[in-house]
C-alpha cells in the first residue's frame, strides 16, 4: 500500500471517456472518485450532462454527484468546499483521491486552491446585467477579464452574469485571486482525441443521449417547476432541447446546433487545459497505468 498521501486528477474535453478511464484506475490503484463537473452536481440532470451511473462505478464510491437542486445557483466557492472534505475523507481511508471531470475551473479551484471572495448576489447588478444580450454579456466580460472570457461558455447567460458579477464586485480577474494549493503531490492526466474522432464520439453519444431519453428529462425538469430561462441558462443540451420543446428551432436544428455546441465547448475546455503543462496527455489506459506507476515509484523512492 502507498505510504505517502497523493492524488490523481484524469481531465479531458467532453466525450474523450473520462468517466471510464477513472473507473479503472480506482479499481487498479485502490482510488476513489471526486466528479469535477459543474452540471453533474445538479439533481435530475443526468442523462443530459453524461452523469455515470451506478453500474458503470462498478463499486467505485463517486463523489460531487446529485449534491445540489438545480432551482438554486452552486458556485465554485461551494464545489470547492464539499470537494476538499470529500478529499480529506478519502486519504484518511488511505485511499487515493481521483479527480474526474471537464470543467477545468472546478479543479484549479480545488488543486492550486483558489479562494474566490465570497461575492454574494447583487439583485440590482444582476437585473441591470440581464438587460443586455449574450452577445454583449459576453463582450463586456471580454473587456474587464479577458482570461475569463477565453475560457468560458459564451453562449451560458447564467456564467456570463455571475462571472461579470464576481469580476464587477471584488474588482479581481479570477485568475489573479490568492491561492492556497494542496498540500499533496498530485498528477494530472489528460486524455488526448484527435478532432476528427472527437467529433464521431460526441456524435454518438449525442445519438444515444436523444434515444435515452434527454428530452423527456428536460420536460421533467421544467414540470418541476425550473423556468425556460433557468434550462436555457444551463447551456448546451438544456439550451438547445428547451427551445425545440418551445417551438424556437426544430429537431433538426437542434441536434444539428448541438453537435456543434458541443465540439465548440470541447475546443474550448482544451484551451483551457493546455494552459496547464503539468499534464501528461495519455491516448489509453496502457498509457495512463504506466504514468501512474511511474508516478507512484518516484513518490515512493522520494
Amino acid at each position: 500500500m502507498l505510504s505517502k498521501k497523493v492524488v490523481f486528477v484524469i481531465l479531458g474535453p467532453t466525450a474523450s471517456g473520462k468517466s471510464g478511464m477513472a473507473v479503472r484506475i480506482a479499481k487498479k490503484f485502490n482510488g476513489e472518485v471526486i466528479s469535477a463537473d459543474s452540471r453533474q452536481v445538479y439533481k435530475g440532470m443526468d442523462i443530459g450532462t453524461g452523469k455515470i451511473t451506478k453500474n458503470e462505478m462498478k463499486g467505485v464510491p463517486h463523489y460531487l454527484l446529485d449534491v445540489a437542486s438545480p432551482k438554486k445557483r452552486f458556485t465554485v466557492v461551494q464545489y470547492r468546499k464539499l470537494a476538499l472534505k470529500a478529499l480529506k475523507n478519502i486519504l484518511k481511508r488511505k485511499k487515493i483521491p481521483i479527480i474526474c471531470g471537464g470543467t477545468g475551473f472546478y479543479i484549479e479551484s480545488l488543486i492550486d486552491g483558489i479562494i474566490i471572495p465570497p461575492v454574494k448576489p447583487d439583485r440590482l447588478l444582476r437585473l441591470k446585467l440581464e438587460k443586455l444580450s449574450t452577445e454583449e454579456l459576453f463582450e463586456k466580460l471580454k473587456k474587464i477579464d479577458p482570461k475569463r472570457a477565453k475560457n468560458i461558455d459564451k453562449s451560458n447567460r447564467r456564467r456570463l452574469v455571475r462571472a461579470l458579477e464576481i469580476v464587477i464586485k471584488s474588482g479581481k480577474a479570477v485568475p489573479e485571486l490568492k491561492k492556497e494549493p494542496l498540500p499533496y503531490p498530485v498528477l494530472f492526466l489528460g486524455i488526448k482525441k484527435e478532432k476528427e474522432k472527437l467529433a464521431i464520439l460526441i456524435k454518438k453519444r449525442l445519438l444515444k443521449r436523444l434515444k435515452q431519453g434527454m428530452i423527456n428529462e428536460v420536460k421533467m425538469l421544467k414540470n418541476s417547476g425550473i423556468s425556460w430561462k433557468k434550462l436555457e441558462d444551463f447551456g448546451l443540451e438544456y439550451r438547445q432541447i428547451a427551445q425545440f420543446l418551445q417551438n424556437k428551432i426544430s429537431c433538426e436544428e437542434m441536434v444539428t446546433g448541438l453537435q456543434k455546441d458541443i465540439e465548440n465547448f470541447a475546443k474550448r475546455q482544451m484551451t483551457w487545459f493546455k494552459r496547464d503543462k503539468r499534464i501528461k496527455w495519455i491516448k489509453n489506459y496502457k498509457e495512463a497505468e504506466a504514468r501512474i506507476k511511474n508516478f507512484l515509484r518516484k513518490k515512493e523512492l522520494a
